[in-house]
C-alpha cells in the first residue's frame, strides 16, 4: 500500500461540504436535493427494529440450522425476519429492500429448507449480473456445506461446457443471468416446466439492463402453479405489471426507509476548471482513513486509464468493467475483498448487488448517469450497521 502522509485528515482546498448554493442535475435528478433530503432524514429519530424471531425460531431442518449457526447468524435482519415466515408458508412475495440488508439469505434459507423436505423441488434464481449470480451461489454453498443439495451456476463469460456437464448431474437450484439461462433453455438443457419455484433478485436492475423480454419469456415458460419471489429496491410501473401478471396475491414486505442508506455520509467535492482530477483523487487516497475505496468511472477506457495512473502513483489498484473476462473480473473483486488491492476502479457493472465488506469510501470520479445509478453506487459502502462515506466529484 502506498505510504500516506501524517497530515492525511486535511481536506484539499477545493473540497466543499454537501450543502452548496448551486445544484447539479443528472437527467432530471437533482443530486444535491437528494443528499440534503437524506441529511434531513438522518436527523429524524429512527426507531430501532425489534426482531420477532431468532434463526432458532424458524422451522428449518436441523442440518440447515447447523449451517446457519456455523456462519454465526443469531438474529435475522428485518427483511429476513419479515420475509422468511411468509416464504415458508408458500406465499408469493415482493420484498422491497436496499442492497446490503440480507435479502439473499431471506430467500435462500427457506428455499433450501423446502428442497431438503422435498428433493423433487427445483428452484430457478435469476440475477441481473454475473457478479451477483456468483455471489448468490457462493452464499448458497456456505449454507449447504453439510447438506446434499446442489446448484448449477449459469452465467455468461464462463465456460458453457462446464455448465452443460453440471446440468446433466443431480441438482435442485439453477442460479444465473437471464441471457445465459435462456440460451441453455433453447439448447434444451433447462426445462422451465420443471421449476415450480422462481426468484428474481434486483428486479429493478434487470429492467434497467433491458431484460424485460427475457424475464417475460422465462416466467411464461414456468408452471402456472409455482412459488414466485421478487426482490427489488424500487417498484416501477413495469415491475408492478410483472407482479400483477405473474404473481399470485403476493405478500409485500418493505424494509426500505429511504432512497440512500442512513449510515452513508454523502459529500460533494467541487472541482474548478483547472483542477487535475487524478491529482485530486491522489490527495484523498493518500489519507489514512481511505482504507478500502471503490472509485466509479463512466467508461471502460476511462476506468482502465485511471487504474493505470493510480498504479503509477504507487497505489495498489485494479479495475473491473464489462470488457474484462469473467475470470479477470472475479480476480479483481477477490483481490479487493482480501485487500490485496485497496482501490477498485469500476464502471457501473459494480454498482449493484455486490456485497463487499468494509468498503470505507465510494468516490464518484465521474458523475453517475442517473439517480438510480447514484443510489446504487453509494450503496456499496455503509452496508448493514457499518458507516460509510460517499464523495462525488462535481464541476
Amino acid at each position: 500500500m502506498r505510504h500516506r502522509s501524517k497530515g492525511g485528515r486535511r481536506r484539499p482546498s477545493n473540497f466543499r461540504r454537501k450543502r452548496g448554493n448551486s445544484s447539479k442535475k443528472i437527467k432530471g435528478f437533482d443530486i444535491l436535493a437528494l443528499i440534503n433530503n437524506q441529511a434531513d432524514q438522518n436527523k429524524k429519530e429512527v426507531k430501532e427494529y425489534i426482531c420477532r424471531n431468532t434463526f432458532e425460531d424458524f422451522d428449518f431442518e436441523p442440518k440447515l440450522k447447523l449451517g446457519i449457526a456455523l456462519k454465526g447468524y443469531v438474529d435475522p435482519t428485518p427483511i429476513q425476519d419479515q420475509s422468511i415466515p411468509h416464504i415458508m408458508s408458500g406465499s408469493d412475495l415482493v420484498g422491497i429492500a436496499n442492497t446490503g440488508t440480507g435479502k439473499t439469505a431471506a430467500f435462500l434459507l427457506p428455499m433450501i429448507n423446502k428442497v431438503m423436505i422435498d428433493k423433487k423441488q427445483k428452484v430457478l434464481i435469476l440475477a441481473p449480473t454475473r457478479e451477483l449470480a456468483f455471489q448468490i451461489e457462493k452464499e448458497f454453498r456456505s449454507f449447504t456445506q453439510k447438506i446434499s443439495v446442489n446448484s448449477v451456476l449459469c452465467i455468461g463469460g464462463t465456460n458453457m461446457g462446464t455448465q452443460i456437464r453440471n446440468l446433466k448431474r443431480d441438482f435442485n437450484f439453477v442460479i444465473g443471468t437471464p441471457g445465459r439461462v435462456k440460451d441453455l433453455q433453447k439448447r434444451k438443457l433447462i426445462d422451465f416446466e420443471n421449476y415450480r419455484n422462481v426468484i428474481l433478485d434486483e428486479v429493478d436492475q434487470m429492467m434497467d439492463m433491458g431484460f424485460i423480454n427475457e424475464i417475460r419469456e422465462i416466467l411464461s415458460g414456468l408452471p402456472l402453479n409455482r412459488h414466485s419471489l421478487f426482490f427489488s429496491a424500487t417498484i416501477s410501473k413495469t415491475i408492478d405489471g410483472l407482479i400483477q401478471q405473474f404473481l399470485n396475491n403476493p405478500v409485500k414486505v418493505s424494509v426500505k426507509t429511504s432512497d440512500t442508506a442512513v449510515n452513508v455520509h454523502q459529500e460533494i467535492v467541487r472541482i474548478n476548471q483547472n483542477v487535475d482530477k487524478v491529482k485530486l483523487l491522489e490527495g484523498f487516497l493518500s489519507r489514512v482513513e481511505f482504507e478500502k475505496v471503490l472509485v466509479f468511472g463512466r467508461t471502460k477506457f476511462g476506468v482502465d486509464k485511471l487504474c493505470k495512473s493510480l498504479n503509477k502513483l504507487g497505489f495498489k489498484a485494479d479495475s473491473i468493467h464489462g470488457n474484462k473476462t469473467q475470470s479477470k473480473r472475479q480476480r479483481a473483486l477477490d483481490s479487493f475483498k482480501k485487500l490485496k488491492v485497496n482501490v477498485l476502479v469500476a464502471t457501473d457493472v459494480a454498482s449493484r448487488g455486490l456485497d463487499i465488506d468494509d468498503v470505507s469510501h465510494v468516490i464518484n470520479f465521474d458523475m453517475p448517469e442517473s439517480r438510480e445509478d447514484y443510489i446504487h453506487r453509494i450503496g456499496r459502502t455503509g452496508r448493514g450497521e457499518k458507516k460509510g462515506i460517499a464523495l462525488t466529484f462535481m464541476n
